[in-house]
């Protein structure tokens, strides 16, 4: 029996080590870790008027990205930091806090199998950082590497189209 079909017919999932966080232009953002999940959620409205019978109609209504987290490991790269700074800067001058000409990125993730090829894509649109965690709690007796994170907010995203590279069928040798 095979195992992996050839593709839409995938039997074993993708795996959830591999992946790229870039930037719309095409450059990598930043070595990352771990992303959080992409999730939305709809607001329900209910309705109903006092002639009808007894129960709620139900719309749709107010759609709500929740952030991204990325996560990787402290080194002396300061790109998290730049970009947590453009929202928000201690010591500059009255008005000066927020950089609005450029503290949204459009971001694309980019999910790969297992040899490095991509399977697939989302565009995750005007993203900034609603928190920082430049260093996490200290201990001496761990023997943890130190991660850093930023909280993403963003308006949204969709997954983009990707030919996905064909895949060999693989046979199970007791067969």
């Amino acid at each position: 029996m095979s195992q992996l079909n050839v593709n839409g017919q995938r039997i074993v999932p993708y795996p959830g080590y591999k992946f790229i966080i870039k930037e719309a232009g095409g450059d990598v953002l930043a070595a990352v870790q771990k992303v959080s999940g992409l999730s939305r959620s709809v607001e329900v409205m209910e309705y109903r008027e006092g002639g009808d019978p007894s129960h709620t109609r139900k719309s749709p209504g107010q759609v709500k990205f929740e952030a991204i987290t990325l996560e990787r490991g402290v080194t002396e790269n300061l790109q998290f930091e730049q970009w947590a700074n453009k929202v928000w800067r201690i010591g500059t001058d009255l008005g000066g806090e927020v950089s609005l000409a450029d503290f949204r990125k459009t971001l694309i993730l980019d999910v790969l199998n297992e040899a490095g090829q991509k399977v697939m894509s989302y565009t995750l649109f005007q993203c900034w950082v609603s928190e920082y965690k430049a260093i996490p709690a200290l201990d001496a007796s761990s023997s943890a590497f130190m991660i850093q994170s930023v909280k993403l907010e963003n308006e949204g995203w969709e997954r983009n189209a990707v030919t996905v590279p064909k895949e060999p069928s693989f046979v199970h040798p007791e067969q």
